[in-house]
């Protein structure tokens, strides 16, 4: 299944309701709920089996995904805002909370990720950030883009910190 084309229209996500998925340890999606289904376009069916960056948008930095899989694969749970691609080529912005999933004697099954809407004030700020880093990734290397980012972050403030980023978004204009 080869990724729409990108075009230029958001989708506007409902306040309070949240999508939902769960994938296994390498991010094959296990659990889908019935709202990313409709959000993303894709059948229960067309999303259940398949890498969860079926809806990831090309805007979305490389480095974002690799700082989130290290702290997931330490045990730490992860918040981002993320930008996903539907099936029609439309975008959405989501604040996504991952979270491990574990059996009963401590081992890592999986991921949960449960999504809401995000406020345009976090996205407008986000979107030129991530697409500088984008940009970088495809000139320089995903290190280059880490580098970038540590940088930004160090010039917006001593507190803010990539693990801290969303919670101090506030601060970086």
């Amino acid at each position: 299944m080869s990724k729409p084309a990108p075009i230029d229209e958001e989708i506007i996500l409902e306040n309070n309701i949240y999508i939902e998925s769960d994938t296994d340890t390498k991010g094959v999606i296990t659990y889908a709920n019935d709202y990313f289904a409709k959000i993303s376009g894709y059948a229960p069916e067309e999303l259940i089996g398949k890498p969860h960056n079926i809806v990831r948008h090309p805007d979305m930095p490389k480095i974002l995904f690799k700082i989130l899989w290290e702290r997931l694969k330490s045990g730490q749970n992860f918040i981002a805002a993320i930008k996903n691609l539907a099936k029609d080529g439309r975008y959405y912005w989501v604040f996504t909370d991952f979270e491990l999933i574990k059996n009963d004697n401590g081992d890592i099954l999986g991921y949960r990720a449960v999504r809401k809407k995000i406020s345009k004030h976090v996205t407008e700020t986000l979107d030129p950030l991530y697409k500088k880093l984008t940009k970088i990734e495809k000139e320089q290397g995903v290190e280059a883009s880490l580098k970038y980012l540590e940088e930004f972050l160090l010039e917006h403030g001593e507190d803010i910190t990539v693990d801290n980023l969303l919670e101090n978004i506030h601060k970086l204009y």
